[in-house]
């Protein structure tokens, strides 16, 4: 079996070569770059099968590294590392579509089991059966992440599948706010909350060409899929 591949993008010299060593002693096949455009051009010649993104780094940031790569591939999880606990960073993480992020100082362990948690959703999601969902007019393939729409398709990121296979299994029922927290995003703290709403809105967006579906706010207990 081929060994995970992990693109690291971080100028810290010393956080990343320690990084890279601690990822590679836990079997994972790790490319440290020290700055956003090397880390690009790493990943349109390379394969990698998950993305740990600095936000703060020289010559091209995280954000706009994500966006890239986004662009090219829209299912590879990405995690940021940041030094900065803001909540607009945050935020803007989750909508440019991260899976995770984890604040500096971290420990090794605690990147490792976010690592872990993500890899293991996102490969048991190719070797499960396909799951589709119809959705009014729309035909949701979990598995693919793919929201069509006649003959147009929308590439989902994986939280953004995750969250709507939640909201489809519970279709026309409640969506217990902290049960998709803990299942997707493995805690249901204040940021990943507030990012949650960020994921709702935004499948609103995709699912508002038919007006027989909603999804709506059940106060004080989660979301509700209507169709």
């Amino acid at each position: 079996m081929d060994k995970i591949r992990i693109l690291l993008a971080e100028d810290d010299e010393n956080l990343g070569t320690l990084l890279k060593e601690y990822l590679q002693a836990k079997g994972y096949e790790t490319d440290l770059y020290p700055d956003g455009s090397h880390a690009y051009k790493g990943f349109i010649t390379d394969h990698y099968d998950l993305c740990l993104l600095d936000i703060m780094m020289p010559v091209k940031d995280g954000f706009t590294l994500a966006r890239e790569i986004r662009q090219l591939n829209s299912d590879i999880p990405i995690i940021f590392l940041t030094a900065k606990s803001m909540k607009e960073d945050v935020f803007e993480g989750f909508r440019i579509g991260a899976d995770d992020y984890i604040t500096k100082p971290f420990s090794m362990e605690e990147l490792l089991f976010r690592i872990e948690a993500i890899l293991r959703r996102t490969k048991s999601g190719q070797v499960e059966n396909q799951d589709q969902f119809k959705i009014g007019k729309y035909l949701f393939d979990a598995n693919k992440q793919e929201l069509t729409f006649g003959n147009q398709v929308q590439k989902m990121t994986t939280k953004e599948s995750e969250l709507l296979r939640l909201l489809c299994n519970n279709k026309n029922k409640i969506l217990e706010r902290n049960f998709a927290l803990r299942t997707i995003w493995m805690d249901d703290n204040y940021f990943n909350a507030r990012s949650m709403d960020v994921y709702i809105t935004k499948l609103r967006k995709y699912l508002k060409e038919d007006p027989s579906v909603e999804i709506i706010n059940i106060h004080g207990k989660g979301y509700k899929l209507i169709c």
